[in-house]
């Protein structure tokens, strides 16, 4: 995906809670890209739950 693709795209500040529209914030401080809003204002639970499973699979590997 290009960069001018990601422009239309929905990403989630990591340091402000905030959904913005394109590329606004450092790359550090986004979580995304999403192709809606409402998906860019669930990040903080798919994060959470990508978490969650990874350690799952770690716990299950040792």
């Amino acid at each position: 995906m290009g960069a001018l693709q990601d422009d239309d795209k929905y990403w989630f500040n990591l340091t402000t809670g905030a959904v913005e529209k394109g590329r606004l914030s450092p790359g550090v401080n986004r979580a995304g890209p999403f192709d809606t809003a409402e998906a860019a204002a669930k990040a903080p639970e798919i994060i959470e739950a990508r978490s969650r499973k990874w350690r799952e699979d770690d716990e299950a590997e040792r």
